[in-house]
């Protein structure tokens, strides 16, 4: 792996670690989030094409890539309503763990990747350690019956959410379609789901404004940092690059970046003890990704 490569398989660290942290930060109610990340990507995904000559492919891989984007955008609606519960620090390592543990299982007992015994049982033992990993970034020192039931809804939301991301990553493959040619039409889905996310909460009459609301527009920074993260591990995900297993362990040290500048920036504290653990549990996290991967 040379230098290039490797900065280049870090992009999703600065990006998808540092995207939650910025959304939370701007603030906003999820439809504004959603409808500023979406416009932001899309922003991003235009220019890229354009500056690249990439066309818009069509048939079943324009419509497939599209219905991706719309996965992503649903399960993300799903991940801002968590961080209002228990905070992005918090929910980021599990709706990275489900992703984990979606991403491993389909690869194992649809594809086939994990050949014979002995990588089925190093397989299962890294999926139990991701579990203990999440378990311990959630763990609290001081528990109380409100916590619990916020995190237990939390989990809850964003197992549902796991659906949509896995239509994110699943789709574009059954249209046999790589990432940067799918990247515009990804972008579209999701901007789509953004307005109509917006204009449907507009109407719910409960005060939000999307469409209006100059938190919407502020949010479209949080998009560039989504869509820099997505291009740089498609990048990097590139056979000439750092491949796609390498690629994908290094864009899943993103968890680590969006739980620590959760906790330093947005006053999400934790004790000593609760700090300690949860890095332990992230490097448990990453580090078991990288065994489901290399098996």
């Amino acid at each position: 792996m040379n230098a290039v490569a490797l900065l280049v398989g870090l992009g999703p660290l600065l990006g998808w670690g540092l995207f939650p942290t910025i959304a939370s930060k701007i603030g906003g109610k999820p439809s504004h989030q959603i409808l500023g990340a979406t416009a932001g990507t899309f922003i991003f995904a235009v220019i890229f094409a354009w500056v690249q000559g990439i066309p818009m492919p069509s048939g079943s891989a324009l419509v497939l890539s599209i219905i991706s984007g719309v996965g992503w955008a649903c399960a993300q609606i799903v991940t801002f309503m968590s961080f209002g519960l228990v905070g992005s620090s918090r929910a980021m390592p599990i709706t990275t763990a489900f992703q984990l543990l979606g991403a491993s299982l389909w690869g194992a007992f649809y594809l086939g990747d994990w050949h014979g015994v002995t990588s089925k049982i190093i397989g299962i033992l890294a999926l139990v350690a991701i579990i203990i990993g999440v378990y311990m970034t959630v763990w609290s020192e001081h528990k109380t019956s409100e916590k619990s039931g916020y995190l237990k809804k939390a989990v809850l939301w964003l197992a549902i959410g796991e659906i949509g991301y896995w239509t994110y990553s699943e789709a574009p493959q059954a249209a046999h379609i790589d990432g940067m040619h799918a990247f515009l039409p990804q972008s579209i889905g999701m901007l789509l789901v953004g307005i109509v996310y917006g204009i449907i909460m507009t109407f719910k009459g409960q005060g939000e404004k999307p469409l209006k609301d100059s938190l919407s527009y502020k949010q479209i920074i949080a998009g560039f940092f989504f869509a820099f993260g997505a291009l740089t591990y498609l990048i990097s995900a590139q056979p000439d690059m750092n491949g796609l297993a390498t690629g994908f362990v290094l864009s899943q040290t993103s968890v680590i970046l969006a739980t620590l500048t959760g906790i330093w920036f947005l006053g999400q504290k934790k004790t000593k003890k609760e700090m300690t653990i949860t890095v332990i549990g992230l490097i448990i996290i990453v580090l078991a990704a990288a065994v489901t991967e290399f098996i």
